[in-house]
């Protein structure tokens, strides 16, 4: 048996939000806020039953404008029967084995059910509204009455000013948790109700509470795991719990404590070295374990388990941890104190998971059958490598002996913004806490990134591969930028700090992916809903030379100097709407899989793009002249939830040089740069930007055909580029147009802090940039 899904109702961010969980392992990512923590303590809360753990700011923000409406209404004659008051929901869903039905009796909708899973409601709802409306009321009016003879120009308002106000104290006196059979068979794919179900409160016993109790135990690992010991000269008084209590207690509760070896016993009168062998015995199979998780690597001490001894209490007496330097019997040790956070954290998460875990194991006839564990941010202090190695190797930690073909089953759910962890386990786990943009309301929504592996088999092996060799953090951030290659990754922030310097507060990721292979993330970006900037290149060709699905046309002379691209299918390929002409065209005429040319400069006559991302995502055009001529809006992309994808590419704006101007544009980055700082680029003192064209150009159009051939020639070093322009004065070049039309886009769409007053235009006397 496992927990398969939840779906969380009013709670915090969770409007109506479905969390799918993976039978061994989930991952919850995503932004900072966006309601992973509250995923967790929610569940928690509600399995345990513990209402000292909610209050009214637990109920999303829209519940509390209907709280103070409710509050309001006229209780007195012809007043309304009924009214209601907004409730926490959560509904747990259970996946339940055909044999292990007899443990979920009580939450089977009906003696004819079939399926495989058993649902159960818990509400934290108004014991009764009417009643808490009037007490409220009541309260309001008692202290109206109290408060009367104060001066009429008096600020001062006396509580409970609106239901709310008054929820805030009465809150655990007014509500209550209920429980609720759920039947699958009233409930869609995605595990809404259908039309008007009412399900059925479960009121025999036993309860509701003993239920879920007996089904399920949790343990949570929070991220608060209080490692570092504040300094007693600021005054601190020191860390909680340190690693030597934990493992004190840990010893206490689940280990053999040797109380009937009266040798050891005899031996602590005699001296300290006979306890300090038993606690090494003790605790060797949990050090053992902790050495699959890479502690202690190569050159860091090992560990061990000393008493700080009192013969008198020697059974209570805390535990020590003690780090070895050297080896044998007179190694020097040190304390724990003395070792670094990284390992004490470590330590710290595989004692308390051994520790949850022996509890529920020795729960005897009572164990619960499922053992949820949640784990928030193991990556706290860690390095990449053991990041990795942790999150590689913790589900061996819980797995108990002979029990693979038992009745118990242990879930783990780890939330994180380790991107490293992400490399490790793939997409599968991932479950992705998305915001959403609805209004003034702070909304989260939750994807599995299982579905997404599974819809998606064409591009899914190649997403999953290069995010895992480049960048994971996709998952953490609040929008996206997709670059053509190394050069605008390296240059992006200094061009962001130029026009878009509030971009700056903003989480971004940025992603060299190529014109080539961008439209390969469409998927991914549309099904994650992140908003999303496409910087590429409108990399112009040549008319085409098509190349027959058989590889048998003639070879140019230069073919070394051609493009390869895919073209989508169109009607002149051989398509017919009957198939039997269809078959009759494909052998008269071949069908091309693909084409190729020559790059060219943008403004040749009948030039088309040979980027796949404007062929198959945006704006989906081809030819150079409809690209040209294509508005922002064909240029943009609305995703669900507010969010858009952009692209932008080189665009014709007036060049100016030597006296004479032209619209004109570049076809890629680098040529573009040079149109967009003629004078900058040509200049001498900048030789080793690698612009300067050999034969002097007397006009616009003889620069830009100057600049295609030098960036073109193989002898071009496009990062000895970027390099080269990293070194000079920010404020002496111009972002090329259409990037910084990109920027301040972007900044428009997510940008969190204001842009400072930018300085005017650079006077070089070529192409000036109005400031964003």
């Amino acid at each position: 048996m496992h927990l398969h899904a939840y779906r969380l109702r009013n709670y915090r961010r969770f409007k109506s939000a479905k969390i799918e969980l993976g039978k061994e392992i989930s991952i919850f990512v995503g932004s900072n806020n966006s309601g992973k923590t509250s995923a967790t303590h929610a569940v928690h809360t509600f399995v345990s039953s513990a209402k000292d753990r909610l209050n009214l700011y637990d109920f999303s923000a829209w519940c509390w404008a209907e709280f103070d409406s409710v509050g309001e209404a006229d209780l007195g004659a012809g007043g309304p029967a009924e009214i209601s008051l907004p409730s926490i929901d959560i509904d747990l869903w259970l996946d339940v084995e055909a044999a292990d039905l007899y443990l979920v009796l009580p939450l089977l909708p009906s003696t004819s059910w079939e399926g495989t899973k058993v649902g159960i409601r818990i509400s934290f709802t108004a014991k009764a509204p009417a009643e808490v409306v009037r007490n409220y009321q009541t309260a309001k009016a008692k202290s109206a009455e109290l408060t009367k003879d104060l001066p009429e120009n008096s600020n001062y308002e006396p509580w409970p000013r609106s239901l709310t106000d008054y929820l805030q104290k009465e809150l655990k006196n007014e509500y209550e948790f209920r429980y609720y059979v759920l039947d699958r068979s009233q409930f869609d794919a995605d595990l809404n109700e259908i039309g008007g179900y009412t399900p059925m409160q479960l009121e025999t016993e036993p309860g509701g509470a003993a239920v879920l109790k007996s089904l399920i135990q949790i343990d949570n690992l929070s991220a608060q795991r209080h490692l570092a010991d504040p300094s007693t000269e600021t005054g601190g008084a020191g860390r909680s719990e340190d690693l030597s209590k934990r493992l004190s207690r840990f010893y206490k509760r689940n280990l053999d404590q040797r109380q009937d070896d009266h040798g050891a016993l005899r031996a602590l009168s005699d001296s300290e070295r006979a306890l300090n062998i038993h606690l090494d015995e003790v605790f060797r199979p949990t050090l053992d374990r902790l050495s699959k998780l890479g502690y202690p690597g190569i050159n860091n001490p090992e560990l061990k388990i000393m008493s700080a001894l009192d013969p008198a209490h020697v059974m209570s007496q805390d535990a020590r941890v003690h780090y070895a330097l050297g080896d044998g019997a007179d190694a020097a040790t040190l304390p724990d104190s003395y070792n670094g956070l990284g390992f004490k954290n470590l330590i710290y998460m595989v004692v308390e998971i051994l520790d949850a875990q022996a509890r529920w194991a020795n729960f005897g006839e009572n164990r619960p059958p499922l053992h949820l564990i949640f784990v928030e941010e193991p990556e706290a202090h860690l390095h990449a490598q053991l990041q990795q190695v942790f999150i590689r190797n913790v589900l061996d930690l819980l797995k108990i002996a002979d029990d693979d073909d038992s009745i118990f089953s242990t879930q783990l759910v780890v939330t994180t913004h380790s991107p490293h962890i992400l490399y490790e386990r793939g997409f599968k786990p991932i479950r992705y806490f998305r915001k959403q943009k609805s209004g003034t309301e702070q909304v989260t929504e939750v994807l599995s990134l299982s579905r997404f592996y599974d819809l998606q088999p064409t591009d899914r092996d190649f997403l999953e591969r290069y995010l895992k060799l480049t960048h994971c953090d996709l998952f953490f951030a609040d929008a996206a930028i997709l670059v053509e290659g190394n050069v605008e990754r390296l240059l992006l922030p200094l061009m962001i700090e130029k026009v878009a310097k509030s971009l700056r507060s903003s989480c971004l990721t940025i992603l060299e992916v190529g014109g080539a292979f961008g439209h390969r993330f469409k998927t991914l970006i549309e099904f994650l809903g992140l908003t999303t900037l496409i910087i590429t290149d409108i990399d112009s060709v040549s008319p085409t030379v098509l190349v027959p699905d058989g590889g048998n046309a003639a070879v140019p002379e230069d073919e070394d100097d051609l493009e390869e691209f895919e073209v989508p299918p169109s009607p002149d390929d051989g398509a017919a709407e009957d198939p039997a002409p269809a078959e009759a065209a494909a052998e008269e005429k071949p069908k091309f899989k693909n084409k190729k040319g020559k790059a060219c400069l943008p403004t040749v006559a009948d030039a088309v793009t040979s980027n796949q991302t404007l062929i198959s995502w945006l704006p989906a055009l081809q030819t150079i002249a409809e690209l040209r001529d294509a508005e922002d809006a064909v240029k943009t992309a609305d995703l669900d939830d507010g969010a858009k994808v952009r692209v932008v590419y080189q665009t014709k704006r007036p060049v100016t040089w030597n006296g004479h101007t032209g619209d004109l544009y570049g076809r890629t980055l680098e040529e573009d740069f040079g149109l967009e700082n003629p004078v900058w680029s040509q200049a001498a003192a900048r030789k080793d930007i690698g612009l300067i064209v050999r034969v002097p150009a007397p006009d616009p159009a003889a620069l830009a055909a100057g600049l295609h051939k030098k960036v073109s020639s193989k002898s071009f070093d496009k990062t000895k580029f970027a390099l080269g322009v990293m070194t000079e004065d920010v404020s002496s070049w111009d972002v090329p147009a259409y990037i910084r039309d990109g920027l301040v886009w972007l900044k428009d769409q997510i940008a969190v802090e204001a842009d400072e007053p930018l300085p005017g235009p650079v006077a070089n006397g070529v192409v000036e940039v109005e400031a964003a």
